[in-house]
């Protein structure tokens, strides 16, 4: 059952109902800037949100403490917006590019995740209380847009999963939670933000070492390298295979189409290859066999168009060819590059004729 509000209190109510158009341009204006910048950030975000504080809402809010309000625009949160993060440190990063975008009421703004003492647990937020400057939007129509102040939380996703459950169940239920159901909640907040932690530690971790790996493969330390996805792709952008196939396509002056080599990475883990190092040795040990093969192969046609693949192709049947033996062993390469079929068997026979009469073997 709704109480009537006091005057002063339906005085506000009523600023409120009557700048609805202003908080709605501000909701808009805010949720563009906020997605326009972090997009341009390259921030992976897990969600940008904005509300208007519905009528029953601030209704309530008025009945609870109206006396401490003169007017809306002392009311903080009408319009509010949430960003919410996936790790701990992009929580800053969001809140450097709010700083520059919006005016901030540093007085009002308060930052949860310092108030809490070492030894609680509890709800992790970053709140800043704003404006919009006029130098990001102007209109001498509606003044109160540059005037009324609004709300930016901002908190990673665990963090906001525990103030939803903590809302949910505990404030918006309107009754005290018990003790002994409150320290449960507390326990869960703090594995909430052990996890956060632990993401954020990990993440950083996984960064140094590609760090790492890039810069043993800017530097060609190919040998002490771990053959594995992060490594393959850095090997790639080296263009290691272009030589080959840059020589192979001109033989008909064809034209390169570069297909996905990444593909050839199991491939190379199921024939023992443990590092980059062992790449480079198979491209210097068989980059001329594979030419000439490819030479074999495009000979008397006029295929104008030759797939980047088939430079890695030939390599590895060099390769297989050399070390390991014949047709068996071609087909079950074949297979793995095509797809298990009859026609491998066939397709292996053949490049193993072209093999003995270049005489590569």
């Amino acid at each position: 059952m709704e109480h009537n509000l006091d005057a002063h209190c339906q005085m506000i109510l009523d600023e409120y109902l009557d700048n609805l158009d202003t908080y709605q341009k501000i909701q808009e204006i805010v949720i563009d800037k906020l997605n326009e910048c972090i997009r341009q950030s390259n921030i992976t975000i897990n969600a940008v949100e904005a509300r208007i504080k519905t009528e029953k809402s601030l209704r309530g809010k008025l009945m609870l403490k109206g006396y401490k309000y003169n007017s809306i625009a002392d009311i903080t949160d009408i319009v509010g917006a949430r960003v919410i993060t996936f790790y701990t440190d992009e929580v800053d990063k969001v809140a450097a590019i709010i700083d520059k975008v919006f005016d901030i009421d540093w007085q009002n703004s308060i930052d949860k995740r310092t108030v809490l003492e070492l030894d609680q647990f509890g709800y992790m937020s970053l709140h800043y209380i704003c404006r919009i400057p006029q130098s990001l939007y102007d209109d001498p129509a509606m003044p109160k847009v540059n005037q009324y102040r609004f709300e930016i939380q901002m908190r990673t996703a665990l963090q906001h999963v525990w103030a939803t459950m903590y809302h949910d169940t505990g404030y918006k239920s309107g009754i005290e939670i018990p003790r002994e159901h409150l320290r449960n909640m507390n326990r869960i907040a703090g594995m909430l933000e052990l996890a956060d932690e632990q993401f954020s530690r990990i993440r950083k971790e996984i960064t140094d070492y590609r760090r790492k790996i890039q810069s043993l493969v800017a530097d060609g330390d190919f040998d002490s390298i771990p053959l594995n996805g992060d490594t393959f792709r850095s090997f790639l952008d080296l263009n290691p295979y272009q030589k080959l196939i840059d020589k192979i396509a001109n033989i008909n002056q064809a034209e390169v189409y570069e297909d996905n080599i990444f593909r050839f990475l199991d491939i190379f883990l199921k024939m023992g290859f443990k590092t980059l190092g062992d790449l480079v040795r198979m491209n210097r040990e068989c980059k001329d066999g594979a030419y000439q093969l490819a030479l074999h192969q495009l000979a008397g046609t006029d295929l104008d168009i030759v797939a980047l693949s088939i430079a890695i192709q030939n390599l590895c049947v060099i390769h297989i060819v050399k070390n390991y033996g014949g047709e068996k062993e071609l087909k079950h390469f074949y297979d793995c590059v095509h797809g298990p079929s009859d026609y491998n068997q066939q397709r292996a026979a053949r490049t193993f004729k072209q093999i003995q009469e270049i005489n590569l073997k």
